[in-house]
């Protein structure tokens, strides 16, 4: 056998044997399909995605209505054990905002998580959020960049705004249930169009 022929199989043979990609996605109610109907969220819309573009993945959403960074804390150290993820994406956050939490403290849980799926292996992609302008110009704006700050410590990948064409949508009303806090399955496409662009990157 050439040394070609040789590179050739071992090759085919670790494309065979290699295990597809896991995604796991840790988030808030907005990862969660809070209010909708099973399979509409985006998380779900990713796993129809990469079925669509024959990209081999496998998607673990391991995300809960109400957490907090200090909930996703708690919880990253035995799910990066059990699904060794290759790709951790971190949306939380928000909550941490509404409840009025220390921003330091959700910056160290963030960049602690981060630090963690890096260690354990795997990309981190941080999805951000932002503060509408009734709680303060400064607050948003700190707010904002403590998921610039942490991505560009560790050199992770960043969606700087999830909801991005959907709260600053001309009638963001279309796009939210009633409780104006949570998107409607309207808008889950569009959180998926600003997610998809930059995880793809890391696939």
């Amino acid at each position: 056998m050439t040394a070609g022929a040789l590179f050739a199989a071992t090759s085919g043979a670790h494309a065979a044997n290699a295990s597809p990609p896991v995604i796991l996605v840790v988030g808030d109610s907005l990862s969660a399909e809070y209010g909708l109907a099973r399979g509409t969220g985006w998380v779900a819309l990713l796993e129809k995605k990469l079925v669509a573009e024959k990209i081999a993945a496998t998607v673990v959403n391991a995300s809960i209505s109400g957490d907090t960074t200090s909930g996703g804390r708690s919880r990253v150290p035995a799910l990066l054990a059990r699904h060794q993820p290759t790709l951790v994406v971190l949306e939380l956050g928000g909550n941490d905002a509404l409840r009025g939490l220390s921003l330091t403290m959700t910056e160290a849980n963030l960049d602690a998580m981060t630090q963690a799926a890096l260690q354990a292996g795997a990309r981190v992609l941080l999805v951000g959020m932002q503060m509408p302008p009734n709680y303060g110009a400064r607050y948003a704006e700190q707010f904002a960049s403590i998921y610039a700050d942490v991505a560009k410590k560790h050199k992770a990948a960043l969606v700087p705004f999830l909801l991005k064409g959907v709260a600053d949508a001309p009638d963001p009303l279309k796009l939210f249930q009633a409780d104006r806090i949570h998107p409607n399955a309207a808008a889950q496409p569009t959180l998926l169009a600003n997610v998809w662009p930059v995880l793809k990157g890391l696939l």
